[in-house]
């Protein structure tokens, strides 16, 4: 049974990955490289490569520096990145220094923009004439910073879901950047940071567009703006997504292929697209991966987890008014401290050497503030109940099942790794859709990894004894609890985006409008707790303790965190390359 369970799942895994490579390559028709550069500061950037066979050092081509946003990484501007390459254009899909595998401190060196194009513009194969730059958010303002290092290298540039004359970014005028294209989606929740306007309608309105678009009257979507031989087109694109859904949207993708072979003159005469694909595939890949966790556990604990399985003695059923005051409670609290907790990261656990990932600081801040308040509501709970102790509550390890916790936990841990890694190495592709996305660690990540590792698996070990003893979703049937805690846990936050879209879906702004960046995080948080419900139940239901379901979501939700997000200083230990 573990057997056909692994199998099944391994094919998932297989298969995803597969189509995914399939996709990327244009059925091989591209070659995808994964390269290092090194900006004029002696960081190390990572990228990945496309170059279309069409294209040689006799007939060069068109290429397009494409940059993704804030704690996202190469993978994400895959859509772009596929569509241009499957037209004959070189691609460079960069990670942004801190972001991915380049080196730390994010925002550095230009967010990585001015190295990825002079790399660019010295590849052979490359028409120097005919280079574009891409970027979505910040690697908006990547593209800009490349284009202010050499205002000569590059012919044209679209700008999704990002500005001018931001975060260091140029002021932009009528004349720069050259021959521009304006991606800002209906719903982009950023409106208001990018061009000063409470909602994305109203950008059209703003003196800074118009100042960009040399106009004195709103800005007219559509519209052709300015003289391309002049350096002075402009163009304003607004389709019906939000600020991350520009990576999932046909017509975005299509807005910059068009721009792209207008500008850079290379009509391919390619129409569909194929980049979705790829997107489903990871996905596969990614569901595949989690199909695997829980047969890993059974053949884990069938070869060192004899002393965690036995029959464990279980507590006593809460009544059901007490219960439903716990899970209550377990859904309310974390919502209402996740933008509190979250924000007061940025004064009370400020990115250092020694935490030095600012998103992951505020995660942990929000988990600890959420195990200290859920440890004090457990421990008033448990004073008060008659005929309990620490071995009925799954609290107690006896002789010899500690080792097997750490056991059978770093076998799932460490299969998952090679899983990953090898994708990573053979295929490069990673396992992910849209803004969730689980790559392998680089070995400053992996540093990183066991710094966060401990103050993580805590918040899980106090969520899980709270879960598993206050909850205590269908206490006697292991499937349905394992889905009622999961979304227990995750259900709150549908709850929290629920309200915060749907004014913005309806014409206005974020419920919460000084939120954008955290209601984008806490997507991730639907499917990550979901998951840790779901592997904290099975584990507790196999073996009475609340220990290895911790320890294990501790290993993958730090693995998570620590390789999918920014890194804004140094870490202590880390030496950057070059």
């Amino acid at each position: 049974m573990i057997a056909r369970r692994l199998v099944f799942a391994a094919a998932f895994v297989l298969v995803g990955c597969l189509l995914a490579a399939w996709v990327q390559t244009a059925g091989l028709r591209v070659q995808v490289t994964d390269i290092r550069l090194q900006t004029a500061e002696g960081q190390q950037l990572s990228a990945l490569l496309y170059v279309p066979a069409s294209v040689s050092e006799a007939r060069p081509g068109p290429a397009v520096l494409a940059v993704h946003g804030y704690i996202n990484s190469r993978e994400t501007q895959s859509g772009f990145a596929i569509e241009l390459a499957r037209r004959g254009f070189v691609v460079l899909a960069l990670d942004q220094t801190g972001h991915g595998y380049s080196d730390p401190p994010a925002f550095s060196a230009g967010f990585g923009g001015p190295a990825g194009l002079a790399y660019l513009r010295g590849l052979a194969f490359v028409d120097p004439q005919r280079i574009g730059l891409e970027g979505h958010s910040m690697g908006g303002w990547a593209v800009q910073m490349a284009a202010a290092a050499e205002p000569d290298g590059y012919a044209a540039m679209v700008l999704a879901g990002s500005s001018t004359g931001t975060f260091g970014a140029p002021e932009g005028t009528a004349t720069h950047p050259r021959n521009l294209l304006l991606v800002f989606s209906r719903f982009d929740e950023f409106s208001e940071l990018m061009w000063g306007s409470p909602t994305a309608a109203g950008i059209t309105e703003t003196d800074k567009l118009k100042t960009l678009f040399g106009t004195t009257e709103a800005v007219v979507v559509g519209r052709a703006y300015g003289n391309r031989y002049l350096g002075t087109a402009r163009q304003l694109a607004m389709p019906a997504v939000t600020h991350p859904g520009d990576h999932l949207s046909v017509e975005t993708i299509q807005q910059t292929v068009d721009w792209f072979e207008t500008m850079l003159e290379h009509q391919s005469g390619v129409q569909q697209q194929t980049w979705y694909w790829k997107e489903l595939a990871t996905l596969m890949a990614l569901v595949g991966l989690v199909m695997l966790v829980f047969p890993l556990l059974d053949l884990g604990l069938n070869l060192f987890g004899r002393a965690l399985r036995g029959q464990p003695v279980k507590p006593s059923i809460q009544p059901l008014g007490s219960r439903r005051v716990a899970m209550l409670l377990t859904i309310v609290m974390p919502v209402l401290s996740f933008f509190p907790l979250q924000n007061l990261a940025d004064t009370w656990l400020p990115a250092n050497p020694f935490l030095p990932q600012q998103i992951t600081n505020g995660v942990l801040l929000w988990a600890w503030g959420n195990g200290l308040l859920t440890l004090v509501l457990f421990c008033v709970w448990y004073r008060r109940q008659a005929n309990l102790n620490l071995r009925k509550c799954g609290l107690v390890l006896q002789a010899g099942q500690t080792f097997a916790v750490f056991k059978v936990a770093l076998l799932v841990f460490a299969v998952l790794n090679l899983v990953v890694l090898l994708a990573n190495d053979w295929l490069l592709v990673d396992f992910r859709f849209w803004v969730v996305g689980l790559k392998a660690m680089s070995a400053m990540q992996a540093g990183l990894f066991l710094i966060y590792l401990l103050p993580f698996t805590a918040f899980f070990l106090v969520q899980s004894a709270s879960l598993h003893n206050q909850v205590q979703c269908y206490p006697n049937h292991p499937g349905p609890a394992m889905w009622c805690n999961g979304l227990v846990l995750s259900s709150g936050f549908v709850g929290l985006l629920l309200l915060q879209y749907t004014p913005l879906l309806l014409g206005g702004t974020l419920f919460f409008a000084s939120q954008p960046l955290l209601s984008i995080v806490a997507f991730q948080f639907v499917p990550v707790l979901l998951l840790a419900g779901l592997v904290s139940t099975y584990c507790y239901h196999k073996t009475g303790s609340i220990y290895l379901g911790a320890l294990l979501n501790g290993l993958l939700v730090t693995w998570y965190l620590v390789a999918g997000t920014a890194t804004q200083a140094v870490p202590f230990f880390w030496t950057p390359a070059g």
